[in-house]
């Protein structure tokens, strides 16, 4: 089960990577778009759309199935009162709809089609920050609420 562990936590970093960098992509190709440098503009469309598809939806993917079997493998008693654990549930699920709406962002740009600001993108980006402090205050104490 430690293996398994392991290789969850290599895939939420993964995931964590691709949450942290791609809204930095789309600040940078909302620059590009105010210069209109098309070609710059064009680049990071290509960008986006690998670190999504080809890093973070697997990283994605793979986290939440290691997961789940950590979780369904050590279920017991416990995890039903541990308010750490159903805190920690509801900031994942948090993630995916965060995972979610970067995906529809990412085809609004490919689709020449993004209205939201340079500025609205670097606030967004601080959003998977926040959970990740949480998440691992709440994993690493495993604080009772």
């Amino acid at each position: 089960m430690l293996l398994v562990k392991a290789f969850h936590l290599i895939a939420v970093i993964c995931w964590f990577a691709g949450l942290f960098y791609l809204p930095r992509l789309f600040v940078y190709h909302c620059q590009a778009l105010a210069e209109n440098d098309t070609t710059g503009a064009e680049r990071f469309k290509i960008m986006e759309r690998k670190l999504y598809r080809g890093i973070m939806t697997p990283s994605m993917l793979i986290a939440l199935a290691l997961g789940l079997w950590m979780l369904i493998d050590r279920w017991d008693p416990y995890f039903k009162t541990a308010a750490w654990m159903h805190i920690k549930l509801t900031l994942v699920i948090l993630l995916l709809i965060y995972h979610h709406i970067c995906g529809r962002f990412l085809k609004r740009f490919a689709e020449d089609k993004n209205e939201l600001s340079e500025r609205f993108y670097r606030a967004f980006n601080e959003a998977p920050v926040l959970i990740l402090v949480a998440v691992i205050i709440l994993v690493t104490l495993k604080m009772p609420t």
